[in-house]
């Protein structure tokens, strides 16, 4: 029944014009404004033609897992670049972090960075074995 559809993801945060400069400006994606008042929203496109649907909520609770992931070939200048940017990556106590904030495991991802933008909502970048 959905094996064609064209789904999407999307979450929530609670200042659309914050999330459009984390996610355009210092994420680099390409971001548009969609709809009108009262319901402004944003479309985040990814390198994949993926899209998130990312809309204002007044009631905006962040996330408290994950709910983007961005795969990448090399972590450790992921990470050198998102700190660059001025991206400051959580440690979360129940992960083994290095002194460059990655876990970097033996079973499942070879390593991952977590991050949140403005709103709290979780994201990571990760390298895959």
């Amino acid at each position: 029944m959905f094996g064609q559809s064209q789904a999407y993801s999307g979450f929530s945060v609670d200042d659309l014009g914050a999330a459009r400069r984390f996610y355009g400006e210092t994420l680099g994606l390409e971001v548009e404004e969609a709809g009108q008042a009262p319901m402004e929203t944003l479309v985040v496109k990814l390198g994949s033609g993926a899209r998130v649907f990312v809309y204002a909520k007044a009631t905006h609770a962040p996330a408290t897992f994950t709910v983007l992931n961005f795969p990448v070939d090399d972590i450790d200048a992921a990470v050198a670049e998102l700190e660059r940017r001025g991206v400051t990556l959580e440690r979360y106590p129940e992960f083994g972090h290095d002194e460059k904030g990655v876990v970097r495991g033996e079973e499942g991802p070879a390593a991952i960075a977590w991050f949140t933008d403005p709103a709290g909502n979780v994201l990571s970048v990760i390298q895959e074995n």
